[in-house]
């Protein structure tokens, strides 16, 4: 399964999965990020660690993320 597949998985099934209910929530400033901290997980998982020149490995940047899933987070997902 390739990385597009996993991610449209993603999207269809495990956000609205997670924002269920969400029209009645009272999101604090700590919830809005333990739910963008799930997503990152969830992502940093389908797309694995990068390897470095030099042969080490690294997981992925939230910013190298952000540029790869080019979607909304999860937060503007809900609102």
């Amino acid at each position: 399964m390739n990385y597009n597949s996993k991610i449209q998985i993603c999207k269809t099934i495990i956000r609205p999965t997670v924002t269920y209910g969400s029209e009645t929530w009272v999101l604090t400033a700590s919830d809005e990020n333990q739910l963008k901290i799930f997503e990152r997980k969830i992502v940093r998982n389908i797309y694995g660690p990068t390897q470095n020149p030099d042969g080490t490995w690294r997981i992925k940047t939230n910013d190298e993320l952000r540029q790869r899933m080019k979607q909304e987070d999860i937060i503007k997902f809900m609102k």
